[in-house]
């Protein structure tokens, strides 16, 4: 499913916005994407219960629970203590009637393992997604996007030198990368992290990958892959959730400029993080794609702080 790009206003770029978050399900996003393909092979597997693990701020959440609705398959969620709090996300998950387990940080995957196993001794034959929608079919998913990029650029007789876009649990950034690889094309996928620091950050997407590629019988040197890794944790901002200033200044200025929303979680702090990234590597004159991730129901969490 195409998403459409738009072009935005620069003075030493050109910069361009993939609106992933345009995607046609549940806010879209590129948890939607993944989404819809993870429920592809929970069909195929006849499973007939969902167990995933995130967040109150989680938008792979979000699409999980809607899509069990949809289809009337049970939903359970693992989610930690520490980061609960009320969102219009976490009000979705109710309304989608998703059972919510919290536990502490340390014990989720134990809990996980705990809630699979007493499942399965009830009779239920279940589906555990990782937290984000992680793995290969994740990253299959931005295989995929990237395959749409290509066709757009194609068609406008364009080649994007830099794709940016915000790095969580690691396959959106791995999807793109193998995408590139695939396609043999020198351009440089940037991965601004919300949360992760390196070297972990960028070893949990070295890692996604290598298992797409292994998957696949595709063979890349490990040298080529380093190379086209590119995670970085220097705006980050203190960690996951948080934000400044600054990022709510772009968001406020994305909304009025271009009518496009952004959250301070993950897309607001990426195309800060952008701009930033920009300016501290002196990049102009490049043709630049941001890949809006989604989000949108945290942008309201958030609406009053940009009144301030």
């Amino acid at each position: 499913m195409n998403t459409p790009i738009y072009k935005i206003e620069d003075k030493k770029n050109r910069i361009y916005i993939k609106r992933d978050d345009l995607f046609p399900y549940s806010f879209g996003g590129n948890k939607a994407r993944k989404g819809m393909l993870f429920f592809k092979n929970i069909i195929y597997k006849k499973s007939d219960y969902v167990v995933t693990y995130g967040s109150s701020s989680s938008n792979h959440v979000r699409i999980i629970s809607n899509k069990c609705a949809e289809l009337k398959i049970p939903c359970l969620i693992i989610s930690p203590l520490e980061a609960d709090k009320q969102t219009y996300n976490k009000k979705m998950y109710d309304l989608f009637g998703a059972k919510v387990i919290f536990t502490k940080l340390d014990n989720v995957s134990k809990k996980i393992d705990e809630t699979l196993n007493d499942l399965k001794n009830k009779g239920y034959y279940p589906y555990f997604i990782q937290g984000g929608g992680h793995g290969n079919i994740g990253t299959q998913a931005y295989v995929d996007c990237y395959k749409e990029i290509k066709e757009y650029e194609k068609n406008k007789n364009l080649n994007f030198d830099y794709i940016f876009h915000a790095s969580g649990t690691g396959t959106t950034q791995a999807g793109l990368v193998c995408g590139s690889i695939i396609n043999n094309d020198n351009n440089k996928i940037i991965g601004i992290s919300i949360a992760r620091m390196n070297p972990r950050g960028r070893n949990i997407v070295l890692k996604s990958v290598k298992d797409y590629l292994k998957e696949r019988n595709i063979n890349i040197s490990d040298e080529i892959i380093e190379k086209k890794v590119i995670f970085t944790d220097k705006y980050i901002n203190g960690g996951y959730g948080k934000y400044n200033q600054k990022i709510i200044e772009t968001i406020k200025n994305a909304m009025i400029n271009y009518g496009i929303p952004m959250d301070t979680t993950y897309v607001g702090k990426a195309f800060t993080g952008m701009f930033s990234y920009i300016g501290d590597n002196e990049i102009k004159d490049k043709n630049i794609l941001f890949i809006h991730t989604g989000g949108t129901p945290l942008f309201f969490d958030d609406l009053e702080e940009l009144y301030e």
